[in-house]
C-alpha cells in the first residue's frame, strides 16, 4: 500500500490520517459539502468532494467513493467506522476494483456483521447466548409471536448494522408495532437494509466487549477487554479498560468465546465481540463488529498496541507471530465521548459552530479530535466530536485524572456532555470500586440517573420561549448571548444593546402548532395533511446525528404539515399545526 483513500469523516478519518503519516502511507480524505473545511480534510494529504449533503448522497454513496478513489490514486480504502465500513458488499467492490480492503474479508463481514448468522456461529462454538429468532423477521405479527412466547421486553435490532441505530426496546405489546416499524426505517436509513431480528432483551446489564485481531489463517488474538456499560439510546458515553469487577472465570468465558468465533471464520483484521454480562453474573453474546471501534483508544493505551497500524499490517499480508494468544495491559484508561448534546434535556443533538474548543492537557491524557474552534457540527451526521482519553495506574487513579482533564476541557458555542462527564466522575454509582457498588448499567442513564435535570439552563419561570428576544452582549472581552423577556425589554427597563449587536425575537407561533424538539431533518411524515389525528398520535419523524424524535400529536384536531420531508429545520421551529 502507498496512498490510502478514508472513506469517513470526523474523529476517526483524523485517527486513520495520522496512523497513515506514521507508517509512510499518503492519505486521501473525502468530504461532503458541508465538510468542506472540516478538520480531516485539513490534515489529510488529499482531498476529493463527494458532492450532497446527506450520508446518502456521500460516505454512504459506494460509486462516489470508489470513483474518488480512482480519480487519486488510491490503491487502499479504510473505511473507518460506521457509513460503509460493516458493507460486504461495498468490501467485495473494493477488492474486485482492484484495491486494498484494509478491513476484514467480504466473507468476514457478511457472516459476522449479519447479526443472526453470527448468533448461529457463537451457538455453534458454545458460546453463551439469550434466546433470538433464527433469522431476520418478516412482520410485526412474528415479533409479537415472539415477545408471547418469551414474554417482555425484547429488543428489535437491525441485522446489518450496529452503533446503536436500528435497535429499539419493547416494553409492553401496545409499543410494538411503532418500535417495529422505526426499527426498521431507521436501519434503512443508516445501512440501506432494513432487516430487523428480536431478542429476549436482559434488562439492567452490563456491556462487556474483547478486542480481537485476526491475521486470516485461523490466527486470533485478544487485545484485552472493555466496558462500555454507561449509554444513552443504546449509544456509548463512557467506556473503560479493561472492564473492571470479572471475575477469572467471566474473564476466561470472554477469551474463549471470542477467539473460538474469530477462528471459526478465519477473521482477518480488527473487530471487536461484545457481550452482555447480567446482574447475576451470565455472560451472553450479542454482536460482533466488524470493524474498528470509537472506543479503541483505551484498548491501545492499556496494551501499547496500535490497532489502526495492525489493521494496515495485517491488510498488508503480515502475520500475528509477534503477540501472544492473550496480550497482557497495564494499568486504566477511561475514554469520554464528546458529543454535541445537550445531556441536560434529554441528549439532544445539537447541530451549530464551535466558537471555543479547548481540550485537557498533561501526562497520560490524550484527545483524539473531529473538530475545532471555528467547525461548524452539521444536523445531517453524528454528533461526535472529540475523544478524551485518560490513562491511570489502576482504576482510581484514572478517575482523580479524570476529573481534572474534564474540569480543563472549555466547549463554547453548543451544548456538549462535558458537563454529564464531570458530574458522573464523583457520582458513588460509578465510581465505586467494588462489584457490589458498582450500579451502571446499560440503561442507567434512562432509569437511575436522577441528577440530569440539574445539568439544564431553563427560562425564567413563566416566561414562553415564544416571548423571548435573544441579543448579544460583549462582556469582558468575550461576546455572551442573553435572552430576556420582550416585554422587559420593550418597557424601557432594560439596557438596550449595543448597536453592534443584534436582536433575534423568535418566530411567531401559528395557532395549533408543533414546535421542533431539536435541529435535525424532518425525515418523513405518517399522516397527509388534512388528517384528523388524537392526542399521543405519531405524526412523523426528526432525525439529527443518529437519534430520531417522534413528533407527537398534544390534542387532538386536523394534521397540516408545515415543512416537507427532508427539510432541515432548527429547534423551536413551527413544523406542523392541529387545528
Amino acid at each position: 500500500m502507498k496512498k490510502v483513500l478514508i472513506a469517513n469523516r470526523g474523529e476517526i478519518a483524523v485517527r486513520v490520517i495520522r496512523a497513515c503519516a506514521s507508517h509512510g502511507l499518503t492519505s486521501v480524505a473525502v468530504y461532503a459539502d458541508s465538510d468542506a473545511n472540516a478538520h480531516h480534510v485539513r490534515l489529510a494529504d488529499e482531498a476529493y468532494c463527494l458532492e450532497g449533503r446527506s450520508a446518502l448522497e456521500t460516505y454512504l454513496d459506494a460509486d462516489k467513493i470508489l470513483a474518488a478513489a480512482k480519480a487519486s490514486g488510491a490503491d487502499a480504502i479504510h473505511p473507518g467506522y460506521g457509513f460503509l465500513s460493516e458493507r460486504a458488499d461495498f468490501a467485495q467492490a473494493v477488492e474486485d476494483a482492484g484495491l486494498t480492503w484494509i478491513g476484514p474479508t467480504p466473507e468476514n463481514i457478511a457472516l459476522l456483521g449479519d447479526k443472526v448468522a453470527a448468533r448461529r456461529i457463537a451457538e455453534q462454538v458454545g458460546a453463551p447466548l439469550v434466546p433470538g429468532t433464527p433469522g431476520p423477521v418478516s412482520s410485526v405479527d412474528e415479533v409479537r409471536s415472539f415477545a408471547e412466547q418469551h414474554g417482555y421486553p425484547i429488543a428489535i435490532k437491525a441485522a446489518f448494522g450496529g452503533g446503536g441505530r436500528g435497535l429499539k426496546v419493547v416494553y409492553k405489546p401496545e409499543e410494538l408495532e411503532r418500535r417495529y416499524e422505526s426499527a426498521v426505517s431507521e436501519a434503512v436509513s443508516a445501512f440501506g437494509r432494513g432487516e430487523c431480528y428480536v431478542e429476549r432483551f436482559v434488562d439492567r446489564p452490563r456491556h462487556v466487549e474483547t478486542q480481537i485481531l485476526g491475521d486470516g489463517r485461523g490466527r486470533v488474538v485478544v487485545v484485552g477487554t472493555r466496558d462500555c456499560s454507561l449509554q444513552r439510546r443504546h449509544q456509548k458515553v463512557v467506556e473503560e479498560a479493561p472492564a473492571p469487577f470479572l471475575t477469572d472465570d467471566q474473564f476466561d468465558q470472554l477469551v474463549a468465546a471470542s477467539r473460538a468465533i474469530g477462528e471459526a471464520v478465519k477473521y482477518r483484521g480488527v473487530g471487536t465481540m461484545e457481550f452482555m454480562l447480567g446482574s447475576d453474573g451470565l455472560l451472553s453474546f450479542l454482536e460482533v463488529n466488524t470493524r474498528i471501534q470509537v472506543e479503541h483508544p483505551i484498548t491501545e493505551r492499556t496494551t501499547g498496541i496500535d490497532l489502526v497500524i495492525w489493521q494496515f499490517l495485517i491488510a498488508e499480508g503480515s502475520t500475528l507471530d509477534a503477540l501472544p494468544d492473550v496480550v497482557p495491559w497495564q494499568g486504566h484508561a477511561i475514554e469520554f465521548r464528546i458529543n454535541a448534546e445537550d445531556p441536560g434535556r434529554r441528549f439532544l443533538p445539537q447541530a451549530g459552530r464551535i466558537n471555543r474548543f479547548d481540550m485537557p492537557a498533561g501526562p497520560f491524557v490524550r484527545t483524539d479530535e473531529g473538530m475545532l474552534a471555528g467547525s461548524v457540527i452539521s444536523p445531517e451526521f453524528d454528533s461526535l466530536i472529540a475523544k478524551v482519553i485518560v490513562w491511570g495506574n489502576d482504576r482510581e487513579d484514572a478517575i482523580a485524572r479524570s476529573r481534572q482533564a474534564m474540569k480543563e476541557c472549555e466547549i463554547d458555542g453548543i451544548p456538549t456532555l462535558v458537563p454529564f462527564h464531570r458530574r458522573i466522575l464523583h457520582d458513588p454509582a460509578f465510581i465505586a470500586n467494588r462489584l457490589e457498588d458498582f450500579r451502571i448499567h446499560t440503561n442507567w442513564i434512562e432509569t437511575e440517573c436522577d441528577w440530569l435535570a440539574e445539568l439544564a439552563q431553563p427560562l425564567p419561570a413563566g416566561v414562553a420561549k415564544e416571548n423571548v428576544v435573544r441579543e448579544w452582549f460583549e462582556v469582558d472581552g468575550r461576546w455572551v448571548r442573553l435572552g430576556f423577556p420582550a416585554a422587559f425589554l420593550g418597557s424601557g427597563s432594560a439596557p438596550r444593546p449595543a448597536s453592534s449587536a443584534t436582536s433575534e425575537p423568535e418566530q411567531a407561533i401559528p395557532n395549533g402548532a408543533l414546535r421542533a424538539q431539536m435541529n435535525g431533518v424532518l425525515s418523513r411524515w405518517f399522516v397527509p395533511t388534512g388528517s384528523t389525528v388524537e392526542t399521543g398520535t405519531s405524526l412523523g419523524v426528526l432525525e439529527a446525528m443518529k437519534m430520531e424524535m417522534p413528533i407527537i400529536a398534544d390534542h387532538p384536531g386536523v394534521f397540516a404539515s408545515l415543512v416537507t420531508e427532508g427539510t432541515i429545520v432548527k429547534e423551536g421551529q413551527p413544523v406542523a399545526t392541529i387545528a
